[in-house]
């Protein structure tokens, strides 16, 4: 018989899902459990077997894929299909929990999540969400009304039985140091000048085209000028099909896995409003010019986007005014005024949560069942 868990992990296929259930999880162990009684179950589909194979915890792939919003036929055909592979894999889960007779299972939200918090429901085990948008996904609106609690990144997101403990970031954003010699160093690293203003812009690890369109726009009205300068993060399907060329005052790269260093040497950043990245953003205590993905379920971006905005840590550009006029107009203002700038990161870090991944960890311990003490180490 399998190792009896203290928690499954449901969910995962991007980045988004995992990082905050990573860091959970790595928060569970700080307060003293096994890694051994930590199992993810995710997808086979998505990023999860790669991120998952060298992390302590053990995992569990199902499979199925996410449902497409679209009422085209070829859309409703693989949704069929989707549905079916989303019961098949809600079958699968409930003999994984069964077996692992687990204290609570954790849903981390997308559709990954849904078949082992689905078995989780049927088999009377505890229910908590973790939910970092503003707005919930579908998965998380739907396993809601019977989780017992939700622990939400932001004030007012519409869950029942919501905590707010924060977005949980990876422990390296926790570490960003954007004193003066922090951001000399960091740009040091990445092989920007020491001194005068730099502005970040990215949009996720494939990229985004409005922003990457703008923004070398942007470096072309910039040249020759004795301004700013860019360091451009472009992502890996823009960057392979037109690489930008590097050129004074202007560095693009296909990815940077060092968003750290990009955090402590960045004046203002410009990017999407990914739940990830507004959190890390907060947490850093980063100036930022936000564009939301426009099409997001729920206009999730928005949201996001508008907590940093309402705190004045933000300026938000929706995506069709996102142009090379637009930015150099904003960014203009921004750094013409440090003052400002200074105080937009003050109100970033005000919002942000350092300790969001102890306080989801110490819901997800809340409301376990309290009978079962297994997979915490001894002191």
């Amino acid at each position: 018989m399998s190792e009896r868990r203290f928690a499954l992990v449901a969910g995962g296929g991007t980045a988004g899902h995992l990082q905050p259930a990573l860091a959970v999880a790595d928060a569970l162990v700080a307060r003293g459990h096994r890694p051994s009684t930590i199992e993810f179950v995710g997808s086979r589909r998505g990023q999860d077997r790669r991120v998952l194979a060298g992390r302590p915890y053990p995992f569990t792939l199902l499979p199925g894929r996410g449902v497409q919003r679209s009422l085209t036929p070829r859309a409703l055909a693989r949704n069929a299909g989707a549905l079916a592979g989303i019961v098949w894999a809600t079958v699968r889960a409930v003999v994984v929990v069964a077996s692992r007779r687990p204290s609570v299972v954790v849903s981390v939200g997308g559709y990954a999540a849904v078949p082992a918090s689905v078995a989780a429901v049927l088999l009377r085990v505890p229910l908590v969400l973790v939910n970092v948008d503003a707005v919930p996904g579908a998965a998380n609106r739907l396993l809601g009304r019977f989780a017992r609690a939700a622990a939400v990144g932001w004030e007012g997101t519409p869950l029942p039985r919501g905590v707010v403990t924060g977005t949980p970031v990876r422990p390296a954003i926790l570490g960003v140091d954007r004193s003066a010699d922090g951001r000399v160093a960091a740009r040091r690293a990445l092989g920007l000048p020491a001194s005068g203003a730099v502005v970040a812009a990215f949009g996720g690890s494939l990229g985004a085209r409005s922003i990457n369109q703008a923004v070398v726009s942007l470096a072309t009205r910039w040249d020759g000028r004795d301004g700013p300068c860019i360091y451009h993060v472009v992502g890996r399907r823009d960057f392979a099909a037109s690489p930008p060329h590097p050129r004074p005052g202007y560095l693009p790269v296909a990815y940077e896995e060092r968003m750290e260093l990009v955090y402590a040497a960045a004046d203002v950043v410009v990017c999407r409003a990914g739940a990830m990245t507004v959190a890390e953003l907060a947490v850093a205590g980063v100036p930022a010019v936000l564009v939301p993905l426009p099409g997001a379920p729920g206009d999730h971006q928005t949201a996001n986007a508008r907590v940093l905005e309402r705190a004045g840590a933000a300026v938000v550009v929706p995506d069709r005014s996102c142009t090379a006029e637009e930015l150099d107009r904003i960014l203009a203002e921004l750094i013409g005024d440090p003052g400002r700038l200074a105080a937009m990161g003050a109100a970033a870090r005000s919002v942000g949560r350092p300790d969001a991944a102890d306080a989801g960890a110490q819901v997800v311990e809340r409301f376990a069942r309290p009978d079962r003490a297994h997979g915490v180490a001894a002191a």
